[in-house]
């Protein structure tokens, strides 16, 4: 599992869209599985699930991304967490894909 927390400013639906897009074009195998969306008074939170197929690792991999603002104008809090990866019973081995696909956000910002 690979994990990732940043800070942005800017519009929550432009931020959402860029992180949406550059996702599913970075990658001819990816996929917004599931996505779900919450506004309460000022306060918005979308999470958004991606899957994709990793080469280096010869498994699907998962990418949870939350975005969470508290009222309007306020910073964007970004969460994003890798699942997936490894190829072993008991312990992580084998984490390559889930790296490669967190950075693919990263490059995002």
């Amino acid at each position: 599992m690979a994990k990732w927390e940043h800070t942005v400013r800017g519009d929550f639906t432009d931020i959402l869209t860029r992180i949406e897009n550059g996702i599913l074009e970075g990658s001819v195998s990816a996929s917004l599985e599931d996505a779900s969306d919450f506004e309460d008074g000022g306060a918005r939170c979308s999470v958004r699930v991606f899957e994709r197929y990793s080469y280096l690792g010869s498994n699907r991999v998962s990418l949870s991304v939350t975005l969470f603002q508290a009222e309007a104008d306020a910073p964007i809090r970004l969460s994003a967490i890798t699942s997936g990866g490894s190829q072993a019973m008991f312990f992580k081995i084998n984490t390559w894909g889930e790296e490669a696909f967190l950075e693919k956000l990263t490059e995002l910002f």
